[in-house]
C-alpha cells in the first residue's frame, strides 16, 4: 500500500492501494483494510476517491461526506 500524503494534517487515512475497479483504504488506528468498489459504489465514487487518494488530500472527507461510500465497503 501507499502511504496516503495527509496534506491538511488530521485525517484519518494512512494508506491507500489503487485498482483497477476499486480502492483499499487503511485509517489510523487500526490494521484493517476497507475495500471500496465500483459495483459496491458506483464508479463515479470511486474515480473521485482515487483522485482524492493520488492528490493526498480530502480522501477522509468525501468518504464521511458520501453515505453511499461510507456505509459500503468490505474488510480484510
Amino acid at each position: 500500500m501507499k502511504q496516503y500524503l495527509n496534506k491538511n494534517g488530521g485525517s484519518g487515512v494512512t494508506h491507500y492501494q489503487i485498482g483497477e475497479d476499486y480502492i483499499d483504504i487503511k485509517f489510523e488506528g487500526t490494521s484493517t483494510i476497507y475495500t471500496y468498489t465500483n459495483s459496491l459504489n458506483g464508479k463515479n465514487h470511486i474515480d473521485n476517491m482515487k483522485k482524492l487518494a493520488l492528490n493526498g488530500i480530502g480522501l477522509s472527507s468525501y468518504i464521511a461526506e458520501h453515505p453511499s461510500v461510507k456505509n459500503h465497503y468490505k474488510k480484510r
